[in-house]
């Protein structure tokens, strides 16, 4: 069964910005990475598990990372009881845990 998915507005345009930016070093590369990054999202949607806790994160927060595969990226998330919630498309060597803040509890109430 397939839990609901959402993404934070700021992990949609993480996406988008990494997506131009790969497109405009070779056409047709932004739209792999899209791809993938699709494949991602599947796969935690199957199976929301599937991604490994992050390190040096409250464990109540159930703040999970799924890797981007053939890309330096990973989907920061948080399973919720009634969706996932993706807070990042995060690159892997720039600005560790920046997206913390997004992990807020009244965000995660009103799913914003």
């Amino acid at each position: 069964m397939t839990k609901p998915l959402r993404f934070e507005n700021a992990a949609g345009r993480e996406a988008e910005e990494a997506v131009s930016w790969y497109e405009a070093r070779a056409p047709g590369l932004g739209q792999r990475l899209l791809t993938e990054i699709d494949r991602t999202v599947d796969r935690i949607s199957q199976f929301p598990r599937a991604g490994s806790p992050v390190p040096r994160v409250a464990e109540e927060l159930n703040v999970r990372r799924a890797p981007v595969d053939r890309f330096p990226y990973h989907l920061v998330y948080l399973e919720t009881p009634e969706f996932l919630w993706v807070i990042a498309v995060a690159h892997d060597r720039r600005q560790p845990r920046y997206w913390l803040p997004r992990t807020r509890s009244e965000d995660l109430a009103t799913g914003s």
